[in-house]
């Protein structure tokens, strides 16, 4: 009871006001946590005004979730994307504001005018796009979609693989596009 009555004469104004570790909360979609990637790894911009946001580019990280993380907070990789939704769970980081420019898509055009989603898995392995996987992503996608009026449509919504000169395969044969434009659709 002493302890609890010191502590309660110790001004709270010379207490902590979060955890060390915590950081603020600057998300886009309500539903995502902020991991910043490191500012090596992205072009700071103002989109929609200085850039039209018009796609969105699906991909598959090929990676744990964690080392996804990594890999964004790492100044070195040159490499980032706006979010990452983990597999068990439909977990979704937020690395890059939607108004800065990720480099995710292997295309600068691209990469101008999109929102990059990163999805926790291997293209090879199927097991990792678990239904609140597809939902939670669905759902991310749907409201990006909604802020900046873009289609919700296979045209505007498309695959890493779908980029002009990429040589990347994701998100692979494996990944329901229509059972995840339905998602989209109904979110």
């Amino acid at each position: 009871m002493l302890k609890g009555a010191a502590l309660a004469a110790v001004p709270y104004v010379l207490l902590p006001s979060a955890p060390a570790r915590a950081r603020p909360r600057s998300v886009d979609h309500p539903f995502a946590d902020w991991f910043s990637a490191a500012s090596a790894n992205y072009t700071a911009a103002d989109r929609p005004v200085s850039q039209p946001l018009d796609r969105i580019v699906i991909h598959v990280t090929q990676a744990t979730y964690t080392n996804t993380l990594d890999i964004f907070r790492n100044p070195r990789k040159k490499v980032s994307a706006h979010y990452v939704v983990r597999s068990a769970d439909g977990h979704i980081a937020q690395c890059v504001r939607e108004h800065d420019i990720a480099w995710h898509a292997g295309n600068w055009e691209y990469n101008t005018r999109s929102v990059g989603i990163e999805h926790e898995g291997w293209v090879e392995q199927p097991g990792y796009f678990t239904n609140t996987l597809y939902e939670e992503s669905a759902r991310l996608t749907a409201a990006v979609c909604s802020r900046y009026g873009i289609p919700k449509d296979r045209a505007h919504i498309i695959g890493h693989c779908e980029v002009p000169g990429t040589d990347h395969t994701d998100p692979g044969p494996n990944w329901d596009w229509t059972r995840y434009m339905r998602l989209v659709h109904l979110a």
